[in-house]
């Protein structure tokens, strides 16, 4: 069979040892924060090494200091000066990418290397196995410039319960790896010089097993709250958009590029 033609990526570097396919988010000067062309790399990513029957486990890391420092600031900028249809579709996207993570149906193992942050963290939290360096620090600090967590909150409040995921969402306090573990949003601890090699020893241990009951066991474990997630997707999905037609959130983003505090209104 043909394997699927790897396209040139912009914001990613990929790489096949054997069955394992690396994606490593690749825009170190800019803490590898998720762009519109991030996005579109990795949904182009992912779907090629689902169709490369040679691929059997996927893992997710970052280059440079941090693992994803959420959405990239020239893009939120953009995003105070877009109607609701253009926010409404953009929030759809991203939807499209963890829900892509979320489903895959290989497995997917994110090497947490640094900061996690915002939609860096939702990355590493719709992931099958997240590995973490102590160092790493993590968040859903939307709610600090008039955002809120919508999508990533779907998945959290089934991983750390109610109470534990209303606190994060709503303090949007940074995190270390000791406590996302304790969490269980962090599935191991691994210093820094070995996160790779304990990241392909976790693939290895994957390729032990049938590639048919992997993704029967994957698809079991999704159908179970189907209906619920997607429903609740759909909800997070119209409220990512319209919480981004308000004053708070323009002067979140505004305040933020501009180093200052913000001056909230409530409107």
């Amino acid at each position: 069979m043909k394997k699927p033609h790897e396209p040139q990526y912009s914001t990613l570097a990929c790489e096949l040892a054997g069955a394992v396919r690396t994606i490593t988010l690749n825009r170190p000067d800019r803490r590898n924060a998720i762009s519109g062309d991030m996005i579109e790399d990795l949904l182009a990513a992912l779907a090629n090494a689902e169709a490369d029957h040679a691929v059997r486990v996927v893992i997710l890391t970052g280059s440079g200091k941090a693992f994803c420092s959420g959405m990239d600031l020239e893009m939120l900028q953009s995003v105070t000066d877009q109607t609701p249809d253009e926010n409404l579709g953009d929030s759809r996207q991203l939807a499209r990418l963890f829900q892509r993570v979320y489903a895959f149906p290989k497995p997917v193992i994110t090497a947490v290397n640094g900061a996690a942050i915002a939609g860096g963290c939702g990355l590493a939290t719709f992931s099958d196995i997240t590995l973490a360096v102590p160092e790493a620090k993590f968040g859903y600090t939307e709610v600090r410039i008039g955002f809120i967590p919508a999508l990533v909150s779907v998945i959290l409040r089934r991983q750390v319960g109610e109470k534990r995921a209303r606190e994060l969402a709503l303090t949007g306090r940074i995190f270390d790896a000791a406590e996302a573990f304790r969490l269980g949003l962090v599935t191991e601890i691994v210093p820094a010089e070995k996160l790779m090699e304990r990241a392909h020893e976790v693939a290895a241990g994957f390729l032990e097993s049938s590639p048919s009951s992997l993704l029967h066991t994957k698809q079991l474990l999704l159908h179970y709250d189907e209906s619920d997630v997607q429903r609740e997707i759909e909800l997070a999905i119209k409220a990512n958009a319209e919480i981004r037609n308000t004053a708070d959130f323009r002067e979140g983003v505004t305040s933020f590029l501009e180093k200052r505090a913000p001056k909230w209104t409530g409107r």
